[in-house]
């Protein structure tokens, strides 16, 4: 019998910030969980190459969930905006000031250029600023060629639309709808993730996610309740071992949660 008073997956309350997480930010929270990921994070000192394996550049504590970590994944999201010095600016072009980017922002150096990730109610962004970039000079913003030019500047358009609103006035506060299916679906995978990496039973994990009411009325051999937690903690241990690359877009299928095509496990 699982200690419920000792682990961590039993509140349901300590998952409700996974609603709220992009693609990526979930990506992070199933790769941080895999328990090989957490060796090499150990041993970093004596494993420095390890971090590509993961699709990373540099390898992230897994102790920080998505609202504190930065990953810096390789290759680039394809939603990253990326900033560099215009050559040829016109005489009406904006300069960059990075104090006139919204929101909180984080810095982390990936080796070769800084990347900054802002939030704000409602909204995360994630920009690469190339190492010639400095503040007061004019920028343009890079997209890479592709074979489906016009949906990478769509996707890219709509990152920076976001900036534009929020840059004349960032809410303090978003008021949100209920959770969609898609976001219940990840917060009760990641818990019924954590309970079985924790030891946990089928029944337990249940009794976890759905109380035990439910448990004692629909816990049958061959029960919806009994299938339900048992394709969880599989998609979960899925996505732990490599499926959050799906997430990341990492290996070129994967199309992430605002894209219509998207395969998720």
């Amino acid at each position: 019998m699982a200690d419920h008073d000792a682990k961590h997956w039993y509140p349901t309350a300590a998952y409700l910030y996974v609603l709220h997480l992009d693609d990526l930010a979930l990506a992070w929270e199933y790769l941080r969980r895999n328990p090989e990921y957490r060796r090499d994070w150990r041993e970093r000192q004596r494993r420095p190459e390890a971090a590509p394996r993961w699709g990373l550049r540099l390898l992230e504590d897994p102790r920080l969930d998505a609202r504190d970590a930065h990953p810096a994944w390789f290759p680039d999201h394809p939603e990253l905006i990326q900033l560099y010095p215009d050559v040829d600016p016109m005489p009406d072009a904006t300069v960059f000031d990075l104090w006139r980017i919204p929101g909180s922002k984080c810095l982390v150096h990936d080796g070769r250029r800084l990347l900054l990730t802002t939030r704000w109610p409602g909204c995360r962004l994630r920009l690469a600023l190339a190492p010639g970039l400095e503040g007061g000079m004019a920028y343009v913003h890079a997209v890479r060629a592709c074979a489906r030019p016009c949906a990478r500047y769509c996707a890219l358009a709509a990152e920076l639309d976001k900036l534009a609103v929020a840059a004349d006035a960032a809410p303090f506060a978003v008021v949100r709808c209920r959770p969609s299916p898609a976001a219940l679906l990840e917060l009760h995978t990641l818990q019924a993730l954590d309970a079985t990496l924790a030891g946990a039973s089928l029944r337990e994990v249940a009794q976890g996610l759905f109380g035990p009411t439910a448990v004692t009325g629909g816990w049958h051999a061959d029960g919806g309740l009994r299938s339900k937690v048992r394709r969880l903690v599989r998609r979960g241990r899925t996505l732990m071992h490599g499926g959050y690359r799906h997430l990341a877009q990492l290996d070129g299928h994967g199309e992430g949660r605002s894209t219509r095509s998207a395969k998720r496990p």
